[in-house]
């Protein structure tokens, strides 16, 4: 009899001494103890030829800062032993937007390889060689790609099963179902003389389930209307809506 093996993640860095940091704690971090998912961080550097452990160097055609060597990178790359069935990540501020759909894409598979750049960029030959695809968090440039893909990783990782306490804890957030979560209210009943919205302590479970949908797409058709335009079950010509939260 064979069992499967865990997600893992497999990470190529210049600071392998990053990892796993925050992945290290919390629901991630009990999980990674717990063998629920893996994290491999290898040295970029240590794919490097000459004696100074050199993988950079200037761009082609002039230009400031340093670019990372295809050659040094496809051995590192190569040196890892990803299997095909493993995506091959770069992290990258030209890449695709990561979104929730591709991250439970990636949580459901073996688990993907993720370059890390830094200095001003990789090497085109090896991105198209290797066939690495490139991910965006954001439209904003990091120093490098190590915190964007340990947010990657977080974001897949909460979604494996066994790690979060409730299986519906993942099904019941933003973007699950293309909008912004609903809002969220707890005790104390009230807070500053704003009250809990009554709705909610009701019991009235077929209200409650309407009262958060409507917030939800309130919400997302107010601060991501790029969502909304998208929004499954959206009727065509649809008012939009407004929040009984926000005024």
């Amino acid at each position: 009899m064979t069992t499967s093996s865990p997600w893992r993640a497999t990470v190529l860095t210049l600071f392998p001494e990053m990892f796993p940091g925050p992945l290290g704690v919390s629901l991630a971090g009990r999980a990674l103890a717990s063998g629920l998912w893996e994290l491999e961080a290898r040295d970029i550097r240590a794919s490097a030829t000459d004696r100074h452990r050199s993988v950079d160097d200037t761009p082609a055609g002039g230009g400031p800062g340093m670019v990372l060597r295809a050659d040094i990178l496809a051995a590192a790359i190569d040196t890892a032993g990803i299997g095909p069935e493993r995506p091959k990540l770069l992290m990258s501020p030209r890449g695709r937007p990561l979104t929730q759909t591709r991250v439970a894409e990636l949580a459901q598979g073996p688990g993907p390889l993720i370059v890390c750049g830094r200095f001003e960029g990789v090497d085109q030959r090896v991105i198209d060689a290797r066939g690495l695809e490139e991910v965006s968090i954001g439209d904003y440039v990091l120093s490098g790609g190590e915190i964007a893909g340990m947010a990657l990783i977080d974001a897949c990782v909460r979604l494996l099963p066994g790690v979060m306490g409730k299986e519906a804890s993942g099904t019941e957030e933003s973007f699950s179902d293309g909008l912004l979560e609903y809002p969220q209210y707890t005790r104390p009943q009230t807070f500053e003389g704003v009250p809990i919205p009554q709705i909610l302590t009701s019991g009235d479970h077929a209200k409650v389930a309407a009262w958060r949908r409507a917030e939800s797409e309130a919400l997302t058709a107010a601060r991501r209307p790029d969502l909304w335009t998208k929004a499954p079950n959206r009727a065509a010509g649809q008012k939009t809506p407004k929040s009984t939260t926000d005024g």
